[in-house]
């Protein structure tokens, strides 16, 4: 079964979220046309669980740059981006972080995606606000606009912030489901991310709408790595509408803050086109801690391992059978799969979800993937 055939929940809470009914308080659903400071002023304390920022990045431009066949690349030089003074875009980014942070539950966190023309001094910034951060982590574009002038190293990443509201938040963190979407791997901090293009780029008059905007994928994995089904996330650097688009998949409330008014429009018109995922595809894996408990009986009386089955670990050095009542038998010794699997090596202790498998098809089973097929008949 596919990773979004599992059931959710995070590796910081006790249990998985329902989903919530919209609070009347807050615009969820909604794009406000204002400025993105003066728009959150306006939400109540503690009211949202993320905020994703994709601020302006004053990237200084000097001049227009052509392709080598001549042709002009279509640059970020609209006037949002423009800052007279470094301490100008400060004064900008150290109120609008003030303000993201008011709005944040106690336990909601921030991600502020930027190049190394703005994410340095961001950085600096959230950190004198009282923010904690929990990760840096490397978008690496596997497609990236080559270094035309051929003047410098070719600009292959960007960076995003990932920052609880304080160092003692408990933030929310779908360790499994990031593990599942890795193939079973820990999921790293360095993310092979194409650009987007091709059909998902939005266009109006077959013109790119928003020079920078950001592939779904990214926005996938951002909110699938820190949200529940029926989070707000709220977006103060609106755009084209990715952060939207994408909770509207996945079952998330959004609010979305935008000055530009052509691209509120264009904004609306793509998650009014985006299909919500079915309910059942939205469960992912669960999080060891938060997981039902399920006795190794319990695979005995649903018949997942019959009675007299031999168990061995991953090396087939040692080999167990199974009773009928859940106990394990290994030379003349009677115990559970954890006092056995520990017997057997000489330890104090021992999973024996982990160290016992059983033989299915042809291939050795780990108990544990047993237990994850029975926790997924449980709904």
């Amino acid at each position: 079964m596919s990773v979004m055939g599992r059931v959710e929940t995070s590796a910081r809470r006790t249990k998985s979220l329902p989903n919530r009914e919209p609070r009347h308080d807050l615009p969820v659903g909604q794009i406000i046309q204002k400025d993105c400071i003066a728009a959150m002023a306006a939400l109540p304390d503690c009211s949202v669980d993320m905020v994703f920022a994709d601020p302006p990045y004053n990237l200084q431009l000097g001049g227009e740059l052509f392709r080598p066949e001549g042709g002009r690349v279509d640059a970020v030089d609209d006037d949002w981006d423009k800052f007279d003074t470094f301490e100008q875009y400060d004064q900008f980014t150290r109120a609008w972080l003030k303000e993201a942070r008011r709005i944040l539950k106690p336990n909601g966190t921030l991600w502020v995606i930027g190049s190394y023309h703005n994410i340095f001094r961001v950085g600096a910034a959230l950190q004198d606000a009282g923010y904690w951060i929990l990760n840096d982590i490397v978008w690496r574009k596997s497609n990236p606009m080559p270094n035309f002038r051929g003047t410098r190293f070719t600009n292959a990443h960007e960076t995003l912030i990932w920052a609880s509201k304080s160092e003692d938040s408990r933030y929310n963190f779908n360790y499994r489901a990031m593990k599942a979407l890795n193939d079973e791997l820990q999921m790293r901090s360095d993310w092979v991310i194409p650009i987007c293009s091709g059909g998902e780029r939005v266009k109006t008059e077959g013109v790119k709408a928003h020079p920078t905007q950001k592939p779904e994928a990214l926005l996938y994995r951002v909110l699938l790595a820190c949200t529940n089904p029926g989070d707000v996330v709220l977006d103060p650097f609106f755009g084209t509408g990715t952060t939207g688009a994408v909770a509207r998949r996945l079952g998330r409330q959004w609010i979305g803050i935008e000055r530009e008014a052509k691209y509120v429009s264009v904004a609306r018109e793509r998650i009014d086109a985006t299909l919500a995922l079915d309910e059942s595809a939205m469960r992912t894996m669960a999080s060891k801690k938060s997981q039902p408990k399920v006795p190794f009986g319990a695979l005995i009386e649903t018949g997942m391992i019959e009675p007299g089955a031999v168990l061995t670990d991953a090396k087939r050095r040692w080999q167990a059978r199974v009773g009928a009542d859940a106990s394990v038998e290994l030379a003349g010794k009677l115990g559970s799969i954890h006092q056995i699997g520990a017997a057997a090596q000489g330890a104090p202790s021992c999973n024996g979800w982990t160290f016992w498998h059983v033989e299915q098809a042809g291939a050795l089973v780990a108990l544990d993937d047993l237990r994850q097929k029975y926790i997924l008949t449980l709904g």
